[in-house]
């Protein structure tokens, strides 16, 4: 009797409990992206060295904080947000802040910004989120001497209560489920809250030692769970916070084993079905079996319960609201499958009337269910842990029974009767269109072609309907009835949308350096030994010798061996090998030296140029077009060639120009394919035909290629380098160490190329034509 009582009693707060569970189980929609956008740093005022890190968001920021490396580091981790604007570091003169650091990741799928605060002394910070801004208020301080001030004040509980303290968390993951595991003496009153990725967990009247406060990333084990924290509460001194970060759509429940608290987070339905919820009362977690059904003497089933551990604790002074939180578990199941999500029953049942088990079910299922006056028959049937939704569906089809669902109201017929409606009202909706007025109505096509939208229209018109195009006002004219005419209106709405325009922009970017370097040499002279000059060699044979050099012609540069004449001819070198040097090139020095009679004399010149030179040219066509349309533009000169054949001469025109041919093509995502071409040609006048024509120096690229709105791509680059050394000198006496250079003539080349193209595309109309 007793157990009946109680059964009973929980029975009339049914309607609290589904109430209540609903409101502590119902997933809570994923928080909208946030975006970090600003990080300021700043004095608060007095007292001295107080500071404040203002974090801005786009949305109300949901964080998790701790200190690491001693004392000296604040993160704070901000989930379901990502960096937009916000500068990846900050760095402020003086204070107590050295360094703010913002940095995003990406975790199970989900944005993260973490937030590292630097410090150089301990300190005492408090971390809130106030509307969208995130505010991390910092104090002079020692950390660890605020938690002992802590604990000391938890050590002292409140009149009339226990204090408990923890002695260990932990994590630990099995086949099914996912465990946080908590030893505490005692067990204190805890609740929770479960948002779509956090599940906190508040227990109060509880002590957190220092070593507990922490951060566990557990996401390596690539599990449901990815972190868990511990921290006491800042605003409690006997309180402590356990945060659990878990992917989307994570279920939980508590348990506990002696003076341990073990909550299991997993996916629903993944854990065996003997157990179907956990209930709650002042922070004890207990199990709840299933519930069974059973035939009664009379014929009409009744509902028993088989939880002696539940009906312990469900004495006298238990309160109608935990009755009702200590069944509604075990009445609402999580389903495994995907079609049937009712709570699971067992039922056992032997020759029941179909009436009777329907309003069993209904009452379980908490619907409404009208049943036909043809409907009749007996149900015998065994069923363990299946949901009730499943049961009703088997049971009429065992008895060719079908039902008709609105809401929560069914309606159970034959299945023959039930098809009989469906061809009626088939037919009845078939005469509908047939007796229906038509109607005529005018569809102005904006953007697109009404040609073109027309062809696809057609496909919704009835057997009566028709439709026209009017060229000139771009205009659909339609007949049909009303309601065919409305779904061609919302197709074309749909497809007559802004194109998009795409403005094409290219960089062509050229830079070249020369360096050029030549060093040369000449000398010579001539001796004469003669009769004549009045220094004989006092020889018969040689009586005289005249010795004078051979290496000069008419094009030999002289300038600068005579003070006198800008020209000496006849220079007598013996080496002749001069730099190039000129106006506006290089530079050369002669010397003379000779005896009184001028029977001995030497000349020597020396030269020597080196230039050096950059150049950079800079080349940006840009050109709008519309979406897969292609687009071309050139700027050039048209240069003459003359072409000698049978007829006569005859003038040709080679085009030199630069010029940008695309066609682009706006994707769903809102980025841009390119099929691009682009030319810089140009004249070349240092480099000409026999006839005096010059030539064309070409530079193309030709590609494929994928860019993000408004991101610049570089879609190729040609690097060119030529080096030279060149020596000219006299055999053998060239190769003569340190001497040698007085025999040869060295220069050295360098010229570099390079040019790299640039390609940025930005669709002009974004927001009307992709509606983002």
């Amino acid at each position: 009797m007793r157990s009946k009582s109680i059964l009973f009693s929980a029975t009339r707060a049914l309607p609290c409990a589904v109430l209540a569970f609903l409101m502590t189980t119902s997933p809570v929609h994923a928080a909208a992206q946030s975006y970090a956008t600003a990080v300021l740093v700043e004095p608060a005022g007095s007292p001295e060295g107080h500071s404040e890190v203002r974090i801005r968001f786009t949305s109300p920021p949901h964080f998790v904080a701790h200190l690491d490396r001693d004392g000296r580091r604040l993160a704070v981790d901000v989930s379901a947000s990502d960096v937009r604007g916000a500068p990846a570091a900050v760095t402020p003169k003086g204070g107590i802040v050295a360094g703010v650091m913002t940095q995003s990741f990406t975790r199970n799928g989900r944005g993260l910004v973490r937030i590292l605060i630097n410090l150089r002394t301990k300190v005492r910070y408090s971390v809130a989120a106030r509307g969208t801004d995130l505010v991390v208020d910092l104090q002079p301080g020692d950390a660890d001497a605020i938690d002992a001030k802590r604990a000391a004040l938890a050590s002292t509980p409140a009149p009339g209560a226990t204090l408990s303290t923890v002695g260990d968390i932990r994590f630990e993951r099995s086949a099914q489920a996912e465990q946080v595991v908590v030893r505490l003496s005692p067990i204190p009153r805890f609740h929770t809250s479960a948002r779509d990725t956090k599940t906190t967990i508040v227990l109060e009247q509880t002590h957190l030692p220092v070593a507990l406060k922490r951060l566990m990333d557990v996401s390596a084990y690539a599990g449901r769970v990815t972190a868990v924290a511990s921290y006491p509460d800042p605003k409690h001194p006997h309180r402590a916070i356990i945060e659990v970060e878990h992917q989307a759509g994570t279920t939980f429940r508590a348990d506990r084993a002696g003076n341990t608290l073990v909550f299991e987070f997993f996916v629903p339905g993944a854990l065996p079905s003997s157990i179907t919820g956990i209930a709650r009362d002042g922070g004890i977690a207990r199990r709840i079996r299933t519930v069974s059904v059973q035939s009664a003497p009379t014929g009409i089933p009744k509902i028993t319960t088989g939880n002696e551990e539940a009906d312990e604790h469900l004495t006298e002074s238990s309160t109608p609201d935990a009755r009702a939180e200590a069944v509604t578990p075990a009445l609402f199941g999580q389903q495994q499958g995907n079609r049937y999500s009712g709570r699971r029953i067992d039922l056992d049942l032997k020759d029941a009337d179909i009436h009777n088990v329907l309003r069993l079910l209904a009452d379980v299922g908490r619907v409404n269910v009208v049943t036909a006056d043809n409907v009749q028959g007996t149900v015998t049937i065994r069923m363990r842990n299946v949901p009730w939704d499943q049961a009703l569906d088997v049971i009429l089809q065992a008895k060719s029974l079908g039902m008709v669902r609105q809401a929560n109201m069914i309606r159970v017929a034959p299945l023959a009767d039930l098809e009989k409606e469906r061809d009626l009202a088939i037919a009845r909706a078939k005469q509908e269109v047939q007796l229906a007025p038509v109607e005529t109505r005018l569809i102005p096509v904006s953007y697109a072609s009404a040609a073109d939208v027309q062809q696809r229209a057609r496909e919704l018109l009835s057997e009566r309907g028709s439709i026209a195009v009017d060229e000139r006002t771009n205009v659909m004219i339609v007949r049909d009835v009303a309601g065919n005419i409305n779904q061609i209106e919302e197709l074309t709405r749909a497809l007559d949308t802004q194109t998009p325009q795409v403005l094409v922009e290219a960089r062509i970017v050229e830079a070249t350096s020369r360096y050029l370097r030549d060093v040369g040499i000449q000398w010579g002279g001539d001796a004469t030994f003669s009769a004549a000059t009045a220094n004989p060699t006092g020889l018969a044979f040689p009586n005289s010798v005249g010795l004078v050099g051979g290496a000069s012609d008419s094009s030999t540069p002289t300038a600068g061996l005579s003070p006198d004449v800008n020209r000496v001819d006849n220079p007598n070198f013996a080496v002749n090998l001069p730099a190039a040097v000129g106006t506006g090139q290089g530079g050369a020095i002669g010397l003379t030296f000779g005896s009184i009679d001028n029977t001995i004399n030497l000349a020597v010149r020396l030269s020597a140029a080196e230039a050096s030179g950059m150049l950079r040219i800079l080349s940006s066509p840009r050109v709008l077009t519309l979406d897969n349309r292609e687009a071309r533009i050139a700027q050039g000169t048209l240069i003459p060639f003359s072409q000698v054949s049978a007829q006569g001469v005859q003038t040709t025109f080679q085009e030199a120009k630069l010029q940008l041919l695309v066609r682009p093509h706006v994707t769903a995502d809102g980025s841009v394919s390119m099929k691009v071409k682009i030319n810089r040609d140009e004249p070349d006048f240092n480099q000409t035909s026999a006839r005096g024509d010059p030539t064309i120096l070409k530079r193309e690229a030709e590609t494929e290629l994928l860019v993000m709105d408004g991101h610049t791509a570089v879609i190729g680059g040609i690097y060119t380098r030529n080096t030279g050394r060149n020596l000219d000198q006299v055999p053998f006496f060239g190769d003569i160490p340190i001497l040698g250079l007085l025999f040869q003539r060295r220069r050295a080349s360098d010229n570099r190329g390079e040019l790299v193209i640039f390609l940025t595309p930005r669709i002009v109309n974004r927001a009307e034509a992709l509606g983002h």
